[in-house]
């Protein structure tokens, strides 16, 4: 095992309810044990980037009720490609050679899974994208 895979394997965080069975398919498998966890290791990121998704947007967000913001954020994962593009990168960033190798076997259903994660998770958080965030420059 590589450096690099020692290394990124050892930074992401164990979820206990991501169960591995020996009769599940390749691809659970590897939303499990690979996508499962990446995503929650760059959660704050993806928070983050989407506030500035809003902000981009004209921060019209903020004005929409709960169903329309839930559909706002679905459509921005979904549908707009160039945010989409932006986040599946976050993700296989994080992939070991390995994982790689066979995300590229069957990548538009793993895309669909990573995506709706992601999704999942972004909506799970909706009360962080209440209020406008004020701009911080980076020191």
């Amino acid at each position: 095992m590589s450096h690099r895979t020692q290394q990124l394997q050892g930074i992401r965080p164990s979820i206990p309810s991501a169960i591995l069975s020996d009769n599940m398919s390749k691809d659970e498998r590897f939303q499990n044990a690979t996508l499962r966890p990446i995503i929650k290791f760059q959660n704050d990121l993806f928070v983050e980037v989407f506030k500035n998704y809003i902000t981009k947007y004209k921060s019209v967000f903020y004005d929409l009720s709960l169903p329309k913001k839930i559909a706002y954020i679905e459509n921005a994962v979904q549908k707009n490609m160039k945010f989409r593009n932006s986040l599946k990168g976050m993700v296989i960033g994080q992939f070991t050679k390995e994982e790689y190798l066979y995300y590229i076997t069957n990548s538009s259903a793993l895309n669909k899974r990573m995506m709706n994660i992601v999704k999942e998770r972004l909506v799970s958080q909706i009360q962080l994208f209440e209020t406008p965030q004020p701009y911080l420059e980076a020191v």
